[in-house]
């Protein structure tokens, strides 16, 4: 079994100014982003943690840092990075979608087959490229504990897919900034959600 602490990142300078979309963009975490990076390394204090990953976004692997309490080293994967947004990227919602509603409403419909911000990622290229890595993990790390650090669109894609929920649902999954989420490959069921923004 592979136990896995799951964090998005803490809150950023996109997220602070009107929640822009931040996929590929290095954006830096605010002050208060690395508050919630410390507040996670309190609450996991204690807790076993065999390995950090992260995003080889900066948010992401700063938040990986703080919240492991630098105890051990922490290893990019470039397969945990957020999803290219293209077009929509920088922007808020409200603004990409006057822009082009009708793209909006094809990625609402179907994220798996329609391309975020008309040039982007689908969500299936998400799904497949975390699926890669945790099936990495479970070999790699069977019986442990790891902190993986990752993004809001990809964590909730990925959890939508494993729960088995419809990818276009992804939303109705809340990832709060460096709140603990915690999943289990490999029990009973072959996943489990235990904890969701804990």
């Amino acid at each position: 079994m592979l136990t896995v602490y799951l964090l998005r990142h803490g809150e950023t300078t996109y997220n602070a100014d009107g929640n822009r979309y931040c996929g590929r963009t290095d954006a830096e975490l605010t002050d208060k982003g690395i508050l919630q990076a410390q507040r996670v390394a309190e609450a996991l204090h204690g807790h076993p943690i065999d390995a950090v990953y992260a995003s080889p976004l900066k948010r992401a692997y700063r938040t990986a840092e703080i919240a492991s309490g630098s105890q051990l080293p922490v290893v990019k994967d470039p397969r945990l990075i957020e999803l290219d947004f293209g077009a929509w990227e920088g922007k808020t919602r409200q603004e990409f979608v006057a822009e082009d509603p009708s793209l909006w409403n094809s990625w609402s419909k179907s994220p798996d087959r329609t391309q975020a911000g008309g040039s982007g990622d689908t969500a299936f290229d998400v799904v497949h490229r975390f699926d890669d890595f945790f099936t990495e993990m479970m070999q790699k790390h069977d019986g442990q504990h790891v902190l993986v650090v990752a993004h809001n669109g990809v964590n909730r894609l990925y959890l939508a897919w494993k729960l088995g929920m419809p990818l276009k649902y992804y939303r109705r999954i809340v990832q709060e900034n460096s709140a603990i989420t915690i999943i289990r490959f490999g029990d009973q069921e072959g996943f489990s959600l235990l904890k969701l923004n804990a």
